[in-house]
């Protein structure tokens, strides 16, 4: 059986994984990376003795029991010491108000908090936590996700459906609704604010239910040593397949000869020949820059014309000489003095606290985090402005976010040691993710619902994986995707696909 070369575009999760699979079914790769280290969005890094993690928030399936653990094994990542259990999903906190709720697993606490806070609701509410307590018991890590749609037949069908059994009332009807729709009901402004931020007020209802029934079911946690470890798990688990990466290294174009892509050419003029071509990288980009928009059908272009992405952060860490006992590791704080960012108004932040594994920062200390969404084009234009006018914005940004956590945590001002601050503007330029963007495609329930190949019409030898073929994205859709490439690289030269736990 000859060796196949295959060439992948981005070592973010999504281009390691196909990295690993395509090396267990004995094709050669290799990964050209545009940043200087593996990892893509998924990344952190040390400031002057603090880790500073700007990546996984949360991971599902992390357990033996669960349907996804197998994929962690295969890749690397399987070692209980990369998890540490989420005992808190978090707190929801409305200064105007002063009402907030914390969301823990116990779901009947939960019910009677929010009717509590929201009494006249109390209906709504209990519609919710019974979604939420129809989602317990179901593993759902793996729903969708088996094989790509190419390769998706009338059986496997039938196996998704009988996996999903049981929750149809969950997944379907009112639940199958955005958030931002659901709460439409709602009588109580605080109430309708706290759910469409459980997750997203674009996501279905059930995908927030999932969440929390999974957190009853202690299925959440977090990563112990931050996301930048749980990559570096699945680089090594290539580099010991026989799988080479090189950093620093910008594709700019994909070559193609008589409607086969055979290579690459990277920015520094190198060009590199392949049988295989496999983009992990943005999907934009892609299709319309590497590929010159040369391969498309209307689906294609509707769905980059029209769907929306999902909104860019901007992040301000502080390394502080404070501890953060009890502390849950996530809050949303709804603002009574909003401040702005580049020009835009943010009104309400998510704060992250990595206080549930010492990995963070020394003795004594903690790092504290602060995130909102903002608008690409106005930290874009003001970083074509001038580098001292958009340092200047961070600072000034960062002062306000200071300011803000001092009414909760009085005293941190002084107790700051590092800031860090990470606008839009260095998501694209360490990524090249379209507009800064931390996702792919914003997960509503049109885009979670369409399943798009993994190929792209006309072009032979070329294949997508990451998040612009996994709507909705995420850690374990991103890893599928790249089983999904070498599953399709078997069928096509006819091998039996396998796999090998690490």
């Amino acid at each position: 059986m000859s060796e196949e070369s295959v060439i992948i575009i981005g070592a973010g999760l999504a281009g390691l994984s196909t990295g690993c699979y395509a090396q267990m079914n004995g094709y050669r790769s290799r990964i050209f990376e545009h940043h200087s280290v593996p990892g893509g969005v998924v990344a952190s890094w040390r400031r002057d003795g603090y880790l500073i993690d700007g990546g996984i928030h949360f991971m599902m399936g992390y357990k033996p029991a669960a349907g996804l653990h197998r994929l962690y094994r295969e890749l690397g990542v399987a070692d209980p010491s990369l998890y540490v259990d989420m005992t808190t999903y978090g707190r929801f906190f409305d200064e105007s108000s002063g009402r907030g709720v914390e969301i823990t697993p116990d779901l009947e606490r939960l019910a009677a908090d929010l009717k509590a806070a929201a009494p006249d609701d109390a209906h709504t509410i209990d519609d919710l936590i019974a979604g939420a307590r129809a989602m317990q018991g179901h593993d759902l890590s793996t729903l969708g996700m088996g094989k790509p749609p190419e390769l998706m037949g009338f059986l496997d069908q039938l196996a998704e459906m009988w996996q999903a059994r049981g929750l149809w009332k969950a997944l379907t009807g009112r639940y199958a609704r955005p958030v931002a729709s659901y709460v439409g009901t709602m009588t109580d402004p605080w109430l309708r604010s706290l759910v469409e931020r459980l997750f997203m007020p674009e996501v279905p209802v059930w995908f927030v239910l999932m969440l929390l029934g999974a957190l009853a079911d202690g299925q959440l946690g977090l990563l112990a040593g931050g996301s930048l470890e749980f990559a570096g798990g699945i680089t090594r688990r290539y580099e010991e397949l026989g799988g080479e990466i090189t950093t620093n290294a910008t594709v700019e174009e994909i070559l193609v000869e008589d409607d086969r892509a055979v290579g690459v050419r990277r920015t520094d003029g190198s060009v590199h020949h392949a049988d295989v071509i496999v983009s992990a990288a943005d999907g934009h980009s892609t299709i319309f820059d590497m590929l010159g928009g040369r391969y498309l059908d209307e689906r294609i272009v509707s769905r980059y014309s029209n769907w929306r992405l999902c909104q860019p952060l901007t992040m301000v860490s502080f390394g502080v000489r404070r501890e953060f006992p009890g502390e849950p590791p996530f809050g949303v704080v709804m603002l009574e003095h909003p401040f702005t960012a580049a020009g835009q108004t943010i009104g309400d932040i998510f704060i992250r606290i990595f206080n549930y594994s010492p990995r963070f920062a020394p003795p004594g200390k903690s790092v504290v985090q602060v995130e909102f969404e903002s608008q690409w084009e106005n930290w874009h234009a003001l970083r074509n402005e001038g580098a001292d006018r958009y340092e200047a914005e961070k600072e000034r940004v960062a002062q306000e976010v200071l300011e803000r956590l001092e009414r909760h945590y009085p005293g941190i001002a002084a107790q700051v040691e590092v800031t860090d601050v990470v606008t839009p503007y260095t998501t694209w330029r360490y990524t090249r993710n379209r507009r800064g963007a931390w996702g792919g495609w914003l997960p509503t329930p049109e885009a979670i619902n369409t399943r798009l190949k993994r190929t792209l019409p006309g072009l032979q030898s070329f294949y997508m994986a990451g998040q612009w073929v996994m709507p909705g994205g995420g850690v374990a859709p991103c890893l599928y995707s790249g089983r999904h490439v070498a599953q399709l690289l078997c069928r096509r030269d006819r091998r039996s696909f396998v796999t090998t736990a690490a």
